[in-house]
């Protein structure tokens, strides 16, 4: 949790990358979703509920793909959104 927590606090106050992508509107929906989803777990007792799990599955699935095209400070900003997915979903139970 300290792990999520710190990374959170992180993501939040980076910037949005500078960079020019053919999918820059599918990622910043991605990093949308993702920290949608970090912000219910946040604020919630029961934790994710299975709808935002295959939610987040997919966006993670999604990202994966499109990380390797990324420039650096792009690639750095998705990857720490990528591992904060991550971490939620291996802190939320599969149902």
């Amino acid at each position: 949790m300290n792990d999520l927590l710190a990374l959170w606090q992180k993501h939040k106050g980076s910037d949005w990358p500078t960079f020019s992508d053919p999918n820059q509107g599918e990622l910043m929906t991605l990093d949308t979703v993702i920290s949608g989803c970090v912000t219910y777990y946040l604020d919630s007792e029961e934790g994710l509920d299975p709808q935002r799990v295959v939610m987040l599955e997919d966006c993670l699935a999604d990202l994966n793909g499109l990380l390797p095209d990324l420039t650096d400070e792009a690639a750095a900003y998705f990857e720490r959104a990528r591992t904060l997915a991550c971490l939620l979903l291996a802190a939320s139970p599969r149902r």
